[in-house]
């Protein structure tokens, strides 16, 4: 097996697999990344057997054959190269050459035939999209997800596909974020598949804010993401996502807009002095006005004070503060709306000029 290719053509889609390899696995083939070469192309594979990255990219010439190295030091031996450095790799028996200028590597190899592959599946469901698209909907809902919490199945993100919507949801059980879009397929079979934690940031480090296509497919146990060069593929999380639509507070009768910016930043100044561990905001409402007041065990304390759009009765309502500032973060418009019913009631968060999205807070007892 040998090829020879610029430096610059090699390393992303090297760095694109390395996401997927395990650096402490006890399998030592999974720390490894498989390198399979024809007359014309190479195509290099990760995996951890959860999320398996494949990219591909033209050589001008090759000889064809495959083996796995050690994606790590691959990677930095590559990433040390000049730009723009030719490089040769062979392989033969259990060593794989590296040459560059004068600059040699040989480094150790496993079989390539060792290495695993997700069994093949069918898909029941395909849609097409862009990359913009996808990211945005995964951007604007990734935060609420849990981390390593028991409910295994809170540790990942729903996808929903419903009619002509294709709608992410997250939840860590204390808060939810959902955000929706038309993606122009009104025969599109309704279902619902939870992407492993892992997998979700795996695809918003690969997407790009561009208007390249999409295609995912989506089967019993595996969803599939295929854009050009690349395609990743993730196992679903099997379990039973909660009934998000139970968890959307009804009958707010409570709805105050606020400047967006103003809102973040005093919240972010607020939460300077709050509780570390409990990170409590008090929010009074009353006509006009909006008062956070945070302390903390030192009886240190700090009140922000800011104009709104409200015209209900006083409301004293309490929230933990970083996920109030996580919401205000990701909602791009200038002006949110909170919507609110009572001090024991979840609060909901909305861009006042864009209902696509939508953010669910439970309330604090301070």
């Amino acid at each position: 097996m040998k090829f020879t290719i610029s430096r610059d053509a090699f390393l992303k889609p090297l760095q694109v697999v390395s996401g997927a390899v395990e650096r402490r696995h006890t399998i030592p083939i999974l720390s490894n990344v498989l390198i399979q070469v024809s007359d014309s192309e190479i195509r290099l594979t990760g995996t951890d057997l959860e999320v398996e990255l494949v990219s591909a990219c033209d050589i001008d010439k090759g000889t064809e054959g495959q083996v796995t190295v050690p994606a790590k030091k691959l990677l930095d031996i590559i990433r040390s190269l000049p730009d723009g450095a030719p490089i040769e790799l062979s392989a033969s028996e259990d060593k794989a050459t590296i040459r560059s200028g004068r600059s040699k590597f040989t480094l150790a190899t496993l079989p390539a035939e060792d290495f695993p592959n997700i069994d093949d599946w069918d898909s029941d469901i395909q849609l097409v999209t862009s990359q913009a698209v996808l990211k945005d909907l995964m951007e604007r809902t990734h935060f609420s997800m849990a981390n390593q919490d028991v409910r295994y199945y809170l540790n990942g993100m729903l996808f929903e596909t419903d009619a002509n919507i294709l709608r992410t949801v997250a939840t860590d059980g204390h808060r939810l974020a959902m955000s929706s879009c038309e993606i122009g397929q009104p025969n599109l079979t309704g279902r619902q598949v939870i992407v492993p934690r892992k997998g979700v940031m795996e695809l918003l480090r690969l997407l790009d804010d561009v208007d390249n296509e999409v295609k995912v497919a989506i089967g019993n146990n595996h969803i599939r993401i295929e854009t050009k060069g690349i395609s990743f593929t993730s196992k679903l999380v099997d379990g039973r996502f909660p009934d998000y639509r139970r968890v959307l507070p009804q009958g707010g009768d409570k709805t105050v807009v606020a400047d967006r910016e103003l809102l973040k930043h005093a919240c972010s100044r607020a939460a300077i002095l709050s509780n570390e561990k409990y990170r409590g905001v008090r929010i009074a409402l009353s006509p006009g006005e909006m008062i956070l007041t945070a302390n903390n065990p030192e009886q240190e304390t700090a009140e922000e004070i800011i104009e709104v759009e409200y015209q209900g009765d006083s409301l004293e309502i309490g929230f933990n503060v970083s996920y109030l500032i996580d919401v205000l973060n990701t909602i791009q418009g200038s002006k949110v709306k909170l919507t609110l019913s009572g001090p024991d009631a979840s609060g909901l968060v909305e861009d006042n000029d864009d209902d696509s999205s939508l953010y669910v807070v439970m309330p604090m007892r301070l």
